[in-house]
């Protein structure tokens, strides 16, 4: 969307930033600014931004659409699914003690402090999980392998000083061999022992607490479409002891007016979204695409389904030396184009990459089309065409240069 500036040229924010206007087919990725915000979430942070409000009275009408929405007892919004997570755990450990919550995290003398996780879980998702439980003042106890978790793994981690558990649901994790969440809960319930669940990037919104959670927490600004914040949604005892966290730990995760505005307004929306419309243009974004790298020699393309079980499909695109590309080189040819494109890569190394059509504006599923012939049909390759995937954090360590 084009804007005027102050001195009345035309142009967009991007430009103004010297921000590159990138397309993103990779997902609901917080790297890449998480989604679209829908209109009504914008409207909402607009009307509340120059208004003021007791932030207490905001979060009990947030508490009521959260409860709505996710058939919750309660529920509030804080500043992302991370913090959710902290502040959910950090109240399995304090309850209601204001002195308990001043204290964390590093005297949790008397307090439980123990948090359960299937090491299949144990994932990073930009930052590692279990640092999620660190910032409360617990301690991560893996339960299982990598491949496999029993039962009595889990049963035989529970202890005095058990919290909780933690359940998450999320592509990153190992997506076999792990406990359903009806088993981990019936067996932490069987101990007295809360089940969190973190459900940052799920489109269900009432299943989890359905199936035997105690605390759902998810993302308010990706499938949602809501500005960055997390939604901590369940039993009221336990989210009354989450929200306590504000005068805690929590406090440097505060969120403001205008994402618990916005984040309210994104879940009305999701209750009018055109739902069967959105996957009908996503649908045919996929087979645009899918037609597109028909025949092109060392290239295949299957539409997949969702590993988490939401309701949509994405294009894994499979790449050979006959393409003159690996997966890597390929996806770094399409981020270095014009316009960038960036794909979902965080699995280049088996030779492959996704494409995503959550989070297209109108007319790009096409101009990925183009890039994709373009680059895929040009005589001459890139230096980095045929590139291993390798992990390199020099990037990020050059930040802000």
């Amino acid at each position: 969307m084009k804007t005027y500036s102050a001195n009345g040229s035309n142009t967009t924010i991007r430009q103004r930033l010297g921000l590159r206007p990138i397309i993103n087919v990779s997902g609901t990725m917080t790297a890449l600014g998480a989604s679209i915000i829908v209109p009504e979430a914008i409207a909402a942070m607009s009307e509340i931004a120059s208004q003021w409000v007791e932030m207490d009275d905001l979060q009990r009408a947030a508490s009521t659409v959260v409860a709505r929405l996710t058939g919750g007892e309660a529920g509030f919004v804080t500043a992302c699914c991370a913090s959710g997570i902290t502040m959910a755990i950090a109240g399995t450990m304090t309850g209601t003690n204001l002195l308990a919550i001043e204290r964390l995290p590093d005297d949790t003398e008397g307090l439980k402090s123990e948090v359960i996780v299937q090491l299949g879980h144990i994932v990073n998702y930009g930052a590692p999980i279990d640092q999620s439980i660190r910032l409360a003042g617990a301690r991560t106890v893996s339960a299982g392998t990598v491949s496999v978790t029993q039962d009595y793994h889990v049963r035989e981690a529970i202890r005095e000083r058990t919290a909780a558990g933690l359940y998450v649901v999320a592509h990153h994790t190992v997506q076999y061999g792990m406990l359903s969440l009806e088993e981990f809960c019936e067996i932490c319930h069987a101990k007295g022992v809360p089940v969190i669940v973190d459900a940052a990037s799920e489109y269900d919104l009432r299943g989890f607490l359905a199936r035997g959670a105690d605390i759902v927490v998810y993302s308010g600004h990706k499938f949602l479409s809501g500005p960055t914040s997390g939604i901590v949604t369940g039993r009221k005892d336990l989210v009354r002891a989450a929200y306590l966290q504000n005068r805690g730990v929590a406090r440097a995760m505060k969120v403001g007016k205008e994402s618990i505005a916005g984040t309210m307004a994104a879940l009305e929306a999701w209750e009018r979204r055109d739902h069967a419309g959105i996957r009908k243009r996503e649908e045919a974004a996929l087979h645009l695409w899918k037609d597109t790298l028909q025949g092109l020699p060392g290239i295949a393309a299957h539409i997949i389904p969702d590993p988490t079980g939401n309701p949509l499909d994405r294009l894994q695109v499979f790449v050979t030396p006959e393409s003159r590309f690996t997966a890597a080189g390929l996806a770094s040819a399409l981020a270095a184009g014009s316009p960038p494109i960036i794909v979902r890569n965080h699995e280049v190394e088996r030779g492959h990459f996704f494409l995503d059509p959550c989070n297209l504006h109108p007319g790009e599923a096409e101009i990925v089309a183009e890039r994709l012939r373009a680059v895929l049909s040009a005589a001459e390759r890139p230096a980095d065409a045929m590139k291993s995937a390798r992990k390199d954090s020099a990037g990020a360590l050059r930040w802000p240069d």
